[in-house]
């Protein structure tokens, strides 16, 4: 399994399959397993929070009692 890993000095490429250690291999490939799952739980809450936010945009639309007037700035002169 070949992985990339970005930082500050730019791009490297690992190979986890060449680790001669088979608990560093085997902790690795765990490693990058939960760095997958919360990757995927980070894009499904960001479109979860899309999808609500644009619900209740749509909800709002509709009660206009609910708008509050904002106080226009005064500019200085």
């Amino acid at each position: 399994m070949i992985v990339t890993i970005t930082n500050e000095n730019g791009e490297v490429l690992y190979d986890i399959s060449k680790i001669k250690d088979d608990q560093q291999q085997n902790e690795a490939r765990i490693i990058v397993q939960k760095t997958g799952t919360l990757s995927v739980v980070i894009e499904a809450l960001d479109f979860a929070s899309r999808t609500h936010r644009a619900n209740l945009d749509k909800l709002l639309e509709g009660c206009s009692e609910a708008v509050v007037e904002q106080e226009k700035k005064k500019e200085d002169s």
